[in-house]
């Protein structure tokens, strides 16, 4: 364990060099005259790059601040929806994946299927708010009063109705897009996994030395399933992030995903390059963290 342990955190540590490299590349186009020759953009991403191992990520291009503290004044906002977005994925991927991992709900629920997944999380989003602001009466923008939403949590522990009443009505549009994206994810990493435990051929085996096949599925099979989606938590972290991005968009959500899209829009290099890292950072420890705890999980069933 300790081997593979150390392995996964050299590759982390690479994965993370190579993510800032790519951060610095970006940045360099904030420098002027960077673009004038590749003699120009070698000295600007050299530049950049030692800039970015001391921890110094630049200014913005259009507000009077630094990179930093933009990007930490969004930081809260994006994980606020994403850890949402993961809990209402847990709630309803993994139901769905478990369903639809078996072969005949699978088969009759095909067309539905891929209804659901060539369905734009864009337009998800803009009929969800469409249904939130024609119907139930709810506020189209978060902006301004994202602050109820963040505190939702310390609402819920207060047991402070207002507040908590409050918070969803401004969090739980965007989350269910959010939510539905990382469900997606989730249910197909099950899937994929309850079929590669379905076809091993060690069940036939434990079936004839007498084990039930409660047990089997308990003791060996259930273990093998979860290692199976923890080693695609990266994935899923990714679909996470990249379904905040449309539901900030749409909902005027104050969030880092969001300042990435404008950043580049607006050229805004050394924001959108610190954003690009600190997404990957957190797509990093995804992957290290789910890759342990996978082989964690199977460690026993190996040593067996």
């Amino acid at each position: 364990m300790w081997r593979f342990a150390l392995w996964q955190v050299g590759h982390f540590v690479l994965a993370l060099v190579g993510a800032g490299l790519l951060a610095a590349a970006v940045s360099a186009f904030a420098i002027t005259n960077a673009t004038q020759g590749m003699a120009a953009f070698s000295r600007a991403f050299a530049s950049r790059a030692a800039a970015f191992g001391t921890g110094h990520f630049g200014y913005s291009a259009i507000v009077a601040q630094s990179s930093s503290d933009l990007v930490l004044k969004g930081l809260a906002p994006t994980l606020t929806l994403i850890l949402w977005g993961a809990l209402i994925a847990l709630i309803v991927g993994a139901p769905l994946g478990i369903v639809f991992g078996r072969g005949p709900a699978r088969r009759a629920l095909a067309p539905l299927i891929q209804i659901v997944a060539a369905t734009p999380v864009f337009c998800v989003g803009l009929g969800l708010i469409w249904l939130a602001v024609h119907y139930a009466h709810w506020p189209a923008s978060a902006h301004g009063d994202a602050g109820a939403a963040l505190g939702l949590l310390p609402a819920i522990l207060q047991r402070n109705g207002g507040a908590i009443a409050s918070g969803f009505r401004l969090l739980l549009v965007p989350a269910l897009i959010v939510g539905a994206s990382g469900a997606a994810s989730l249910q197909l990493s099950l899937r994929r996994a309850a079929a590669e435990a379905g076809d091993a051929p060690y069940r036939q085996g434990l079936k004839l030395m007498g084990l039930s096949t409660l047990e089997i599925e308990r003791v060996y099979v259930a273990p093998q399933v979860i290692a199976g989606v923890l080693s695609n938590a990266g994935e899923i972290v990714l679909a996470l992030i990249s379904a905040a991005a449309i539901a900030e968009w749409v909902f005027d959500w104050p969030g880092d995903a969001v300042l990435f899209v404008k950043s580049v829009a607006l050229r805004d290099w050394n924001v959108a390059a610190l954003v690009l890292l600190l997404f990957a950072v957190i797509k990093l420890i995804a992957d290290l963290a789910g890759a342990l705890a996978a082989r964690a999980l199977a460690e026993p069933e190996r040593d067996a």
